[in-house]
């Protein structure tokens, strides 16, 4: 019993900075969703089954700058392949849960993969570390795509900087994590190639899926590589 009270203790903590930012970028998809006559109902709704920052907005803009229902699925489909790749790594760390598997599949994304790859690395599985800090990240997210739902046209997210809150936050926990050339490699290769691609074309909603798929293949590379050298 104090073993899980320590692990929801420390999944609070070490959670709590990043939901911080979520909610901020929460706030931003909920007044951008508003701005494409979502009313709050619809805007909450797609943060309870999507849950999936990045596709939302990206769903949001591409809806905006009026794209059909086909293109915004099937780009939020490539944008959200990543999770895959998310759960295959996580999968030994989330084992013991066999009867919960299905429901922390849910809760696979970014921010708490960052933080369970840490945890199991330190510590071996760990699913109820996980399940909570994904339920802090939930909440935090459709409470903040509510608020800013409700509050609409009254607020622009890029004003206060509230679009920028969660990468830089994100960015931040990347950071102590690029270890190893192929680490390194990747995040070079996907740097590289966004500014390209915005140089070719500024703003283009594909940067982001052609570089989440295309510099992985670069750290595959150069890790067959060191691994036959």
């Amino acid at each position: 019993m104090e073993q899980r009270k320590a692990t929801i203790r420390t999944a609070c903590v070490e959670a709590l900075p990043l939901a911080i930012a979520i909610a901020a970028y929460g706030l931003s998809y909920g007044v951008l969703a508003t701005q494409v006559d979502f009313n709050a109902l619809t805007a909450v709704l797609m943060s309870v089954l999507v849950f999936s920052g990045s596709a939302q907005l990206v769903a949001v803009a591409m809806l905006a700058g009026g794209a059909g229902l086909t293109s915004v699925l099937l780009t939020v489909v490539l944008l959200n392949l990543r999770n895959l790749l998310y759960g295959a790594a996580l999968a030994d760390g989330l084992g013991p849960a066999k009867k919960w598997t299905s429901l922390l599949a849910f809760g696979i994304t970014d921010e708490p993969f960052v933080l369970a790859s840490s945890r199991f690395q330190k510590v071996g599985p760990d699913p109820l570390y996980f399940a909570v800090v994904a339920g802090i990240f939930y909440i935090a997210w459709i409470f903040s795509s509510l608020t800013g739902a409700l509050i609409g046209d009254h607020l622009d997210p890029q004003k206060f900087g509230l679009d920028l809150a969660f990468p830089v936050t994100f960015a931040a926990l990347l950071v102590p994590g690029l270890k190893g050339k192929p680490v390194i490699g990747t995040a070079l290769a996907a740097v590289l190639m966004a500014l390209c691609l915005e140089w070719f074309k500024p703003g283009n909603e594909l940067t982001i899926i052609i570089t989440g798929l295309l510099a992985p293949l670069v750290g595959l590379f150069m890790h067959r590589r060191s691994d036959h050298g």
